[in-house]
């Protein structure tokens, strides 16, 4: 087939949506078919208030027609809800042309968290984004069962993989230069992350965090015995996975957390809350410890065997990521 994808998510931004493209591309590729992305790329773009790292298209509308018709798609899936993504929903609703999205990011509960939008109101208004959808691809049965609860209609499984050679126990190293047991988090360091409830945890040995955003200043000086490490990516970041202790995912939006699927990868057990994500990546595979009491989930984790959260990772493949994703696509001869 030949395939569209438009989204407002595309590198060099670094989150779990670019990296899940990136991935699903290489496989349908693979496979054999013909992908087209729409990105933020291919437009001038201006930086999205409070995440300047997001950069938000401009005159797409006036341009995605002319690009879709010339990409001559056999099948449109929008990804995001953006700039992009509402010129490509508004092509195809003018041309009655079948189209699948996916829900990635709970904009709502962000939205609320920041005291900026009641999440009924956002809500509301992504209900209506993905309403005329064929299909809305989610990543887990929580969220679905959540969007349904909500209105939403459509809704279809979408799994996530993980790349089980770049993240393996065998990069483990006894020394990290912290005092051990090493406690450690991966994202982007913004409040929706939940990162504070982890950072002020009474643990004992250190407390490591990998990534980089707005919280950042503020939480070095609010936590100064945390070591934050920064950006860290391929085989740097897959070496820390492996040589840490436990996994704290302490994020409480999160639709999937494929961080979680890089840690188990490398051996690493997980510490969460019971929320989404962490309830259908975790469950009850024995890889990790879900608690609303966190700090129990991070020192119960300690007793889990690396092997145990390797072999649950396994499960996670992007091969059957592209094979649902291809099962959920609508090409306009399904139409």
């Amino acid at each position: 087939m030949r395939i569209l994808l438009a989204t407002d998510a595309w590198p060099p931004q670094v989150n779990g949506v670019v990296r899940t493209l990136t991935h699903l591309i290489a496989e349908l590729e693979r496979l054999g078919h013909s992908v087209t992305v729409l990105h933020p790329g291919l437009f001038a773009t201006i930086p999205c208030p409070g995440y300047t790292e997001i950069r938000l298209a401009l005159g797409a509308g006036r341009r995605i027609g002319a690009m879709i018709e010339a990409a001559g798609p056999d099948a449109v899936h929008i990804v995001t809800e953006g700039p992009i993504g509402l010129a490509a929903r508004r092509w195809c609703l003018r041309h009655d042309f079948a189209f699948t999205t996916a829900f990635h990011t709970r904009f709502p509960e962000y939205l609320a968290e920041r005291h900026l939008m009641p999440a009924r109101i956002t809500y509301a208004a992504l209900r209506r984004f993905h309403a005329p959808a064929r299909g809305v691809m989610v990543a887990t049965p929580t969220v679905g069962r959540a969007l349904a609860s909500r209105g939403f209609a459509n809704l279809r499984s979408w799994t996530r993989g993980v790349d089980h050679e770049r993240f393996n126990p065998s990069l483990r190293a006894d020394d990290m230069g912290l005092k051990r047991p090493v406690f450690l988090s991966v994202g982007r360091i913004a409040l929706e992350k939940n990162l504070a409830a982890f950072l002020a945890l009474d643990l004992p040995g250190s407390k490591a965090v990998v990534g980089e955003g707005p919280q950042l200043a503020a939480l070095k000086r609010r936590f100064p015995d945390a070591h934050f490490l920064g950006r860290r990516e391929n085989g740097a970041l897959a070496g820390l996975y492996a040589s840490a202790d436990v996994f704290v995912f302490p994020s409480l939006t999160d639709t999937f957390g494929l961080v979680m699927l890089e840690a188990l990868a490398s051996g690493l057990p997980v510490a969460a809350y019971p929320a989404p994500g962490p309830i259908d990546v975790i469950g009850d595979s024995g890889a990790g410890v879900l608690d609303p009491d966190l700090r129990s989930a991070a020192l119960a984790a300690l007793a889990i065997p690396r092997e145990q959260c390797r072999a649950h990772a396994l499960r996670f493949t992007w091969p059957e990521c592209a094979r649902q994703f291809l099962e959920q696509l609508c090409p306009m001869n399904e139409k």
